[in-house]
């Protein structure tokens, strides 16, 4: 197995996490549970090829197919793959999720047409939820919660109390920058604080490798300084471009995408602005800003 090899993690008796190096754009997380009798997936993948090897996954560990998919958040690297696991699977998310699902289709393309993502069909939960809501799998208690706006305005928090476990969807990247243009920065701030009420010892990052709940901190650390930098450069009359270019990353230099800082102040000034949290912004304006932080070459799709 290569350095870039998806791979799975047991996280509890019949509860793995299924992780995606480097975690870097279109390199998400996913994860699945059961036991010989029915079986449930979190999220999928960005393409065909990669939802496959999810799927031998899922059999290599002696699970059946789903029957069920909770879907975190609607954006492509993480539901592209859900027609691998049709018709077997309901699809089940928050009822923004599908909203918004639906209203992006096939966006991946459009933002990334040179990428092999094999057939993809649009598929949106076809069960909706819009606060909370409990499913069992097997002897396995499975809370879906939504957090509010946050990284999108149709989150999911997918927690297992008795195994300790916590999905986070991309409320959490590890080792990557965090990514609010189609959710909300205070929102994120409070859906941090409900993680760590569910005090699970295991978290599972949309990104980036399995961690503990102390990267709510450092996502917190990131969200207020994004937060101070939006207030300063919004008082200057700064584009957020401009403060994103002035600004020292610190210990933040070493996050993966570092260029989503722009695109995180664009969301930040939209809020200081008075526009309610998750209004939509222009996404070629923000597209725009990330790639002239990547050198003028825009961001890359690594699936």
């Amino acid at each position: 197995m290569s350095a870039t090899d998806p791979y799975v993690v047991a996280l509890a008796p019949n509860v793995h996490a299924f992780v995606q190096p480097d975690g870097g754009w279109c390199l998400n997380n996913a994860g699945f549970l059961g036991d010989a009798g029915e079986s449930l997936l979190v999220d999928t993948a960005a393409t065909e090829r990669r939802a496959l090897l999810l799927r031998e996954a899922v059999l290599a560990e002696g699970l059946p197919l789903p029957r069920t998919i909770v879907t975190t958040h609607h954006h492509g690297d993480h539901t592209y793959g859900n027609g691998v696991f049709r018709p077997e699977a309901r699809i089940v998310g928050h009822e923004n999720c599908r909203t918004e699902q639906l209203a992006a289709g096939h966006q991946l393309h459009l933002l990334w047409p040179q990428t092999d993502f094999g057939r993809v069909d649009i598929l949106p939960p076809s069960v909706t939820y819009r606060e909370r809501l409990t499913l069992y799998v097997g002897d396995i208690e499975v809370r879906v919660i939504h957090p509010g706006p946050a990284h999108t305005t149709g989150d999911s928090i997918v927690h297992l109390p008795e195994q300790g476990v916590v999905f986070t969807g991309d409320l959490v990247f590890h080792g990557g920058t965090p990514f609010l243009p189609m959710g909300s920065l205070s929102g994120s701030l409070r859906a941090l604080d409900l993680l760590r009420s569910l005090d699970a010892p295991t978290v599972v990052p949309g990104h980036g490798r399995v961690t503990d709940p102390s990267a709510y901190d450092t996502t917190e650390r990131y969200l207020l300084w994004v937060r101070e930098l939006a207030a300063e450069g919004y008082a200057k009359g700064a584009t957020p471009l401009e403060t994103a270019r002035g600004a020292e990353l610190g210990e933040f230099a070493a996050w993966q995408e570092s260029e989503r800082l722009v695109a995180n102040l664009h969301r930040a000034y939209a809020e200081l602005t008075g526009l309610p949290e998750g209004s939509p912004l222009d996404p070629a304006a923000v597209f725009g800003d990330m790639a002239a932080m990547n050198g003028g070459v825009p961001v890359a799709c690594h699936a």
